[in-house]
This record gives C-alpha cells, sequence and structure tokens, in this order.
C-alpha cells in the first residue's frame, strides 16, 4: 500500500467521523460568511482528486460524471441541497475513489502527466506530487468541515 493513499483514507475517515452526527439539514447549510457547505467540502475531494491525478495526465475522469466534476471543482458552489441519499453515495466515492487510484497508479497508466502550479505555489510535475499534494488538499478541507461544523452547532 501506498503511504500517501493510507493518509487519505485516514483523513477521509476522521471526516466522516467528525460529521456522523450532524443531520443532512446541517450538512447542506452555508452558514454566513462562509460560500460553501460541508457536503460541497466533501465532494469536492473526489472531484479534486479526479482533476489532479487524470486530467492531469491527459485521461477522462474516472470515478465521477463530468456533471459531478463541474459542481465541485474549485470555484464552485453549492447549487443546491443534497439528499441523504445523494450523500451516501459521496460518502462512498470517498474510498472507492481512492481504490481505483491506488489500483491505477499499480496499472502504471499516469504516463503523460502535464505539469502545472497549484493556487498554493506548488509545482506538480508528475504523479508523485500529487501523492504529496492531496494529503495536503485533504487536511485542508478537514479544517474547512472542522471549521463548519464549529459555526453551525454555534448558531443552533
Amino acid at each position: 500500500m501506498i503511504k500517501q493513499l493510507d493518509i487519505i483514507r485516514k483523513t477521509r475517515t476522521a471526516i466522516l467521523n467528525l460529521i456522523s452526527d450532524m443531520t443532512i439539514e446541517e450538512l447542506n447549510k452555508i452558514p454566513a460568511g462562509f460560500n460553501n457547505n460541508i457536503i460541497w467540502n466533501v465532494a469536492h475531494l473526489v472531484a479534486a482528486q479526479d482533476n489532479i491525478f487524470y486530467v492531469k495526465a491527459g485521461l477522462p475522469l474516472k470515478n465521477i460524471s463530468q456533471q459531478y466534476f463541474d459542481s465541485y471543482k474549485p470555484g464552485s458552489k453549492p447549487e443546491r441541497a443534497l439528499s441523504g441519499k445523494e450523500f451516501e453515495e459521496i460518502k462512498s466515492l470517498l474510498f472507492s475513489s481512492v481504490d481505483k487510484l491506488e489500483e491505477d497508479i499499480e496499472l502504471k497508466i499516469f504516463g503523460d502527466y502535464t505539469p502545472w502550479k497549484t493556487r498554493y505555489g506548488f509545482d506538480m510535475e508528475s504523479i508523485n506530487d500529487g501523492l504529496t499534494l492531496l494529503p495536503f488538499h485533504d487536511g485542508l478541507h478537514f479544517g474547512y468541515v472542522m471549521a463548519l461544523k464549529r459555526v453551525l452547532r454555534s448558531e443552533a
């Protein structure tokens, strides 16, 4: 197992544990001062992962549809409240997408990676750089989820 993928799985498990006591209404709510909600942050993890690994390698989206990607890519915002069933599907994707990524790394499908610079100034030149970035990215959104939950619970 690739160490970074283990970190990603553990971070995503921690996020789900953090929000396990929240209602679907809370998960969908956008508090004052924020431009997204907890569901968007969770769904964004999968969209970002497909972008970092598949799109940047010139491959089609692997785990999600174009519509999903467009709804949760950087710069997007929640367009509607999601149902509990839709959120269950997103939670499932959190882990099945990592399993698929691990498979594809072992198959060495990421040969033609397009260099790019992240908004944080990181130069991304290979799949290995993506494996370094994704745990950082997931941790960043874990922090956003913690902040959103704190604000939502203080409003109640």
